[in-house]
C-alpha cells in the first residue's frame, strides 16, 4: 500500500507531467487564464487520464497481447481516449454549460493531449499492472491539475502587474512556467527520503 502511495506522490509532484516531462503544454498554457476554468480542465483531465489508464491497461493485456496486436496500441489508446473525451463533453454540456463554453476548443483537445496518450503508453512500456496503471494515471492527472491551477492563480494575480512591454503576455507566462518547474524540482528531494 505504501508503494502505491509513493507512486502517487512521485507522479503528481516529482515527475509532474507538465513541469518535468513537458507533456500537455497546450492546455496548460491555453486554459490557465482563470482558476475556475483551470480547475474544470484539471477535473476533466483527471477523469480522462485515470479511466484511460484503466481501460488501456485492460485492453492491452487482455486483447492486444492475447491476439498479438500490440502494434495497434497507439491507435487503440487514441480511440479509448476519444471516447472518454466525448463522454466528458456530453456531461459538461448538460451539467455546466458555462464551464463547457469556457473550456472551448481545449476540451476536445484532450483527445490529442500528449499527456493522456503518454501516460497510457508509458504504463504499457513500463509493464505496469492494472492497479499500478490506474494509480500512475491518477497521480499524473492530479499533478497536471495542481500545475494548471497554480499557473492560473499566478496569472490571475499578475494580470494587473506592471510588466515591461517586452515581457507581457506569452513571455511572462513562459517565465512563470519555468519558475514553477524549478520549484517542483525541489520535490525531487522527497525521492531521497523514500
Amino acid at each position: 500500500m505504501s508503494n502505491l502511495f509513493l507512486v502517487l506522490i512521485t507522479t503528481a509532484l516529482i515527475n509532474n507531467v507538465v513541469l518535468s516531462q513537458f507533456l500537455g503544454i497546450c492546455p496548460f498554457l491555453g486554459v490557465s487564464r482563470n482558476v475556475k476554468t483551470a480547475a474544470g480542465m484539471g477535473g476533466a483531465v483527471i477523469f480522462v487520464i485515470t479511466i484511460a489508464s484503466a481501460v488501456s491497461s485492460l485492453l492491452y493485456d487482455h486483447v492486444l497481447v492475447k491476439y498479438d496486436l500490440t502494434y495497434l496500441k497507439t491507435i487503440a489508446f487514441i480511440m479509448v481516449i476519444a471516447f472518454l473525451v466525448q463522454l466528458v463533453e456530453l456531461f459538461l454540456k448538460k451539467t455546466s454549460p458555462s464551464l463547457y463554453k469556457a473550456l472551448g476548443v481545449f476540451l476536445p483537445l484532450i483527445t490529442t493531449n500528449c499527456a493522456v496518450l503518454g501516460v497510457a503508453l508509458t504504463n504499457v512500456q513500463n509493464e505496469l499492472g492494472f492497479l499500478e496503471s490506474v494509480i500512475t494515471g491518477f497521480g499524473t492527472a492530479v499533478g497536471f491539475c495542481i500545475a494548471i491551477v497554480i499557473m492560473a492563480g499566478i496569472r490571475e494575480r499578475s494580470e494587473l502587474n506592471d510588466f515591461p512591454k517586452s515581457f507581457r503576455g506569452t513571455p511572462a507566462v513562459l517565465m512563470t512556467a519555468c519558475l514553477m518547474s524549478i520549484a517542483f524540482y525541489g520535490f525531487s528531494a522527497l525521492s531521497a527520503i523514500a
